[in-house]
C-alpha cells in the first residue's frame, strides 16, 4: 500500500511540474494524454489560481470539460475564470456533469448568468434536468445518447450512428424511436456492425430493453435497475419519448447515495446530512426522535427504579447489567440490518416474512444460548476469584447474566425482525422508523427480564 501511496504521489508530481512548466500547448496536450483525466483534476487542485487561469489558454474550454467532472467542488474553480469562459467549460461538458458543476455555485443569480451564457441546446438541457426534483429518476440523467428511426435501413443506422457519435460517446446502444417519436426499442452497436445492409432493422433491435420513468422516484425504481446488467437505460417523458439515459455509473452513484441515506436513517436522522448544513437544520432534523428516545428512555430507567431493593440487595447485578443490554443491541440492530434487506423486495409474502422472523429467532437464540453459557462460567470465575464469592453463589449470580442474555438475544432478534416489518406494512420507511425505536425497547425488555430474574431468584438467596 505505501508503495502505491508513493508511486501516486510521484505521478501527481510528474503532472504538477507539466502542467507548470513552459513547454508548448501542443507538446502539454500530447504529454497530458498519457494521463487520466482524474489525475490531472487531482494535478489542478493543487496548482496556484494563476497558473490555472493561464492554463485555461493553454488548454482550452473542451479539454477542460473533460477534466472538470472530476473535480469535488467545481464552483470554486470556475469562479478563478471570467463568466463567458466558465460557460465555454459547461456546454462542453455532459449536462449531467454540468448540472452537479452548477450545483457546487451557491449564488443562484450566477447560476443563471452561466446557464444563459451556454448555447441553446446546451442550456436546455441542463433546465431539463433541472427540472426533475433531485429525488426523481430525471435529475441523474444524461442527455448524451444516439437515437435513430426505426424505418432506417442498416446502412442509414450506421450513417446516422456516424453522425450522433460526434457529439455523443455513449455509443454501445443505440436507441430506436417510432414514427411518433416513441421509444421502439435499442440496437446493441456489436449487432449493428455485424448486421448486412439488406437486414431488416426490426431484425435486430431489441423490443424487450428496460426503460424508465423520468418522474420516477429514485428510491423506488433502484433495485430493479441494478438487476439489469446494460450499460445505459434510456429515461422516458410521460409521452414515452427519449430524452435522457442512465449509465451504470449514474447507478452506482444512486446506490451509494441511498445506502448513506439509509445509514442517517438508522441513526435516526430524517435525511443524509450534508457537511455544509447549517447547525439549526441539522438540529431541526435529529430532534423529533431524539425527544421520542427521551420519552422511552425515562420509562426504561423508571423500570430500573421498580427494581431498586433488587439493586440495594444485591449490588453487584449493576456490574453486568450493560452488557445484557449492549449484545441486546447488538442483536437487534444485525436484525434490522437483515430485515430491511430483505424487505428490499417487494414480492415478499407474508409467509415468507413469518418465515424469517422465526429464523431469526432461531439465530438469536443458538448465538444467545452459545454466548450465555460463556458468560455463566466467565463470570462465575469472575466473580469468586476477584470477588471472593462462594461458588454457589458466583454461579447464581452468573447464571441469571447467562439465562437474562438468552433471553434478552431471542426477544431482540424478534423485535429486530418485527419492527420493520411492521413499520413497512403501514408503508412507513424501516430504515428510518426502526434502528433508535428498537435499541430503546430492547433496552426495556432486557432490563424487565434481568432485574426480574435478579429479584425472584437472588434477593434473599446470596
Amino acid at each position: 500500500m505505501e508503495t502505491k501511496d508513493l508511486l501516486e504521489d510521484i505521478k501527481l508530481q510528474e503532472i504538477i511540474d507539466l502542467l507548470r512548466s513552459n513547454i508548448s500547448a501542443e507538446e502539454l496536450m500530447e504529454a497530458l494524454d498519457d494521463y487520466h483525466e482524474n489525475d490531472i483534476a487531482e494535478a489542478y487542485e493543487a496548482l496556484e489560481p494563476e497558473d490555472r487561469r493561464r492554463l485555461f489558454d493553454i488548454l482550452g474550454a473542451e479539454r477542460l470539460s473533460e477534466i472538470f467532472p472530476y473535480i469535488e467542488d467545481v464552483g470554486e474553480y470556475l469562479a478563478e475564470i471570467t463568466p463567458e469562459q466558465a460557460a465555454d467549460v459547461l456546454e462542453n461538458m455532459d449536462a449531467d456533469d454540468a448540472v452537479d458543476a452548477l450545483e457546487d455555485i451557491e449564488d443562484e443569480e450566477e447560476r443563471e448568468k452561466l446557464i444563459a451564457l451556454m448555447d441553446k441546446d446546451a442550456s436546455a438541457d441542463v433546465r431539463l434536468i433541472n427540472s426533475y426534483d433531485e429525488d426523481e429518476i430525471g435529475s441523474m440523467m444524461t442527455t448524451n445518447f444516439i437515437v435513430i428511426a426505426k424505418n432506417f435501413t442498416v446502412k442509414q443506422a450506421m450513417r446516422s450512428l456516424i453522425s450522433q457519435s460526434k457529439d455523443n460517446d455513449n455509443i454501445n446502444t443505440i436507441y430506436v424511436e417510432d414514427e411518433d417519436k416513441k421509444y421502439y426499442g435499442a440496437i446493441e452497436l456489436r449487432d449493428l456492425i455485424l448486421a448486412r445492409d439488406y437486414t431488416p432493422l426490426d431484425d435486430i433491435i431489441s423490443h424487450s430493453y428496460p426503460s424508465v420513468k423520468a418522474d420516477a422516484m429514485i428510491a423506488d425504481t433502484i433495485e430493479d435497475l441494478k438487476d439489469y446488467a446494460e450499460d445505459s437505460i434510456p429515461v422516458l417523458n410521460p409521452n414515452d419519448e427519449i430524452i435522457g439515459v442512465i449509465t451504470s455509473q449514474d447507478i452506482i452513484e444512486a446506490v451509494d447515495d441511498e445506502m448513506g441515506e439509509d445509514y442517517a436513517k438508522l441513526a435516526g436522522l430524517t435525511a443524509e446530512e450534508d457537511l455544509n448544513e447549517s447547525l439549526p437544520e441539522s438540529i431541526k432534523k435529529r430532534i423529533p426522535w431524539l425527544l421520542l428516545l427521551l420519552g422511552l428512555g425515562l420509562v426504561t430507567s423508571s423500570v430500573i427504579g421498580i427494581f431498586d431493593k433488587v439493586v440495594a440487595s444485591v449490588a453487584i447485578v449493576v456490574v453486568f447489567q450493560s452488557l445484557i443490554l449492549d449484545m441486546a443491541g447488538n442483536v437487534g440492530t444485525q436484525s434490522l440490518a437483515v430485515t430491511i434487506r430483505v424487505l428490499m423486495d417487494e414480492e415478499i409474502s407474508g409467509l415468507e416474512k413469518a418465515k424469517f422472523v422465526l429464523k431469526e429467532m432461531r439465530v438469536g437464540g443458538t448465538n444467545g444460548l452459545i454466548l450465555g453459557v460463556l458468560a455463566l462460567f466467565f463470570i462465575a470465575v469472575y466473580l469468586h476469584v476477584f470477588k471472593g464469592y462462594i461458588w454457589f453463589a458466583a454461579f447464581r449470580v452468573s447464571s441469571i447474566v447467562g439465562f437474562s442474555l438468552f433471553i434478552a438475544m431471542i426477544v431482540s432478534s424478534f423485535i429486530g425482525t418485527i419492527i420493520p416489518i411492521f413499520f413497512h406494512k403501514i408503508k412507513v420507511d424501516p430504515a428510518v422508523a426502526s434502528g433508535p425505536l428498537i435499541t430503546t425497547v430492547n433496552d426495556l425488555v432486557a432490563v424487565v427480564t434481568y432485574y426480574g430474574l435478579a429479584g425472584l431468584l437472588l434477593v434473599g438467596h446470596i
